[in-house]
Parts: structure tokens; sequence; C-alpha cells
């Protein structure tokens, strides 16, 4: 084992040590070997092992899908303030953020979005997993160009790294990640702005609009949600006390009948 410590401390492993031991509590011999390998390759050890903790349930995961990390638990939390039977995920990814959703309401149904027929893949195997297949439906769009019908609750994980800012990532995600899944080039925030857009006639009236944000975006992502004529929009914190989140309503009021 202290072997296998050095291999990846001398790569640049932060936290050798502690992979070293998870993943000598999943492999040994041979097995043990190729696994620190690959870890000392920086492969994230979600993707060695297969599968990554979030909220309550393990998920699948791997190079196509984005790896769940707790700060998204934080619009778990937000979201389910929320009163929904119908909840649609933009970007689903692995699903986790639609699946556990679906897990805490039992009567709900929900939809699942993503440009990538891999992730879609990844998401139903997770679905069928948790014995919520008949409760989530998972279609291939680009945003909400498929998207049909309303929805109490509209939820997103979008990539915003802005371009500028990839190379500052640590390995296990720049390398092992998908990049449509990161970044959407430019500053960062088109996603919220195709959102912005579309999301509102997807939503009933009283229903809420519900996005994960990166540092220090929060102003703008508010800006582009007043824009959009939604109300009521607040932001919420993370564990390390970053903005993380930001929460819109569309408005309860019927519009101005034109004579």
């Amino acid at each position: 084992m202290s072997d296998a410590v050095a291999r990846l401390r001398a790569a640049g492993v932060p936290n050798p040590a502690g992979d070293a031991a998870r993943l000598a509590r999943h492999f040994n011999g041979p097995a043990l070997d190729a696994a620190i390998a690959r870890r000392v390759a920086r492969e994230p050890v979600s993707h060695i092992l297969g599968r990554r903790a979030f909220w309550n349930h393990e998920f699948e995961v791997g190079p196509d899908v984005l790896d769940p990390r707790p700060d998204t638990e934080t619009l778990i939390e937000a979201a389910l303030t929320v009163s929904f039977d119908r909840v649609l995920d933009l970007g689903t990814g692995s699903g986790c953020i639609l699946l556990s959703l679906l897990a805490e309401r039992e009567r709900a149904v929900g939809v699942g979005t993503d440009i990538s027929g891999a992730a879609l893949a990844v998401a139903a195997r997770n679905a069928a997993r948790l014995d919520l297949a008949e409760r989530a439906e998972l279609i291939r769009s680009d945003w909400l160009a498929e998207v049909q019908g309303r929805f109490d609750l509209i939820v997103s994980n979008p990539p915003y790294i802005a371009e500028d800012e990839m190379a500052d990532l640590q390995p296990e995600v720049r390398e092992w990640e998908p990049q449509i899944a990161l970044t959407p080039g430019g500053d960062g925030l088109d996603a919220y702005r195709i959102i912005a857009r579309d999301a509102p006639e997807h939503l009933v009236p009283g229903g809420r609009l519900i996005v994960e944000i990166g540092t220090g975006q929060g102003a703008a992502v508010e800006t582009l949600f007043g824009e959009a004529g939604l109300v009521e929009i607040t932001r919420s914190r993370d564990l390390n006390g970053h903005d993380r989140v930001v929460s819109a309503e569309k408005t309860r009021r019927p519009g101005r009948i034109r004579l």
C-alpha cells in the first residue's frame, strides 16, 4: 500500500492515501495494480469504480457524463422545497438530479433531456436500477427543442465554465469528463441564455426554474431570468458559502389582454 500511495503522490493526486485506501477496498492483486495505474493517469476514482454517491443513492458514471458533485445537492435541496408533480431536467447526464427528485416524490413523473445519446443510455441504466424507469422519460434534445408540455418544476446543472477557465481545471475534470458538459465556450453563460429564453413557456403559472451556477455567475443569471419575465428570483449557497443555485418563478398573474 505504501508503494501505491507513493506512486499516486508522485503523480500529483490530491489525496493519495485516501484514494489508495478506497481502491484497495474494491480491488486486490493485479486488479488493484491496474486501478492504481489508472489513478496515476489522473482518471477519477469514480470512473475506475464506475459509480458515484449522490444524495441518497449511487449512480453509474463514466466518461460520457458529468461526475455529480456534493455542491449539486444544493440544487436538490432547493427543488425539494417546491411542490411538483411534473419535473423537467435539462442536460440530465447520469440522471442523478432527475432520479433523486423522483425518488423523493413518489407520485411525481419527470422528463430528462440530453443532446448526448451516450449520456441518455447511462441515465436509463440508472433509472432502471433505481426502479424509476416508469416515471422517468428520457429524450434526446438540444435543451428544450424537443420538449412538449408544461411542468411544475424545471431544473438544470448546465455547462457553465468559461472557456478561459478550462486550462485551470484539475486533470480529473479537464481530461476525463465530457467537455460538452463542462463548458459552452465564451463566458460560460450561453446555456442560461437559452434556458431563460425557452423555459418559461414550459412552466405552469407559479412553476419554478432552478439552476446550478458557477462561482460569480449569480448576478448575471438573475438578470437573464428577470429579463425573461421570471419573478421571485433567489440564490442559495453551497456548503462552502458560495452562491450555487438560482431559483425563479413564473408569474401567476395572467397577461394583460390587448384590446
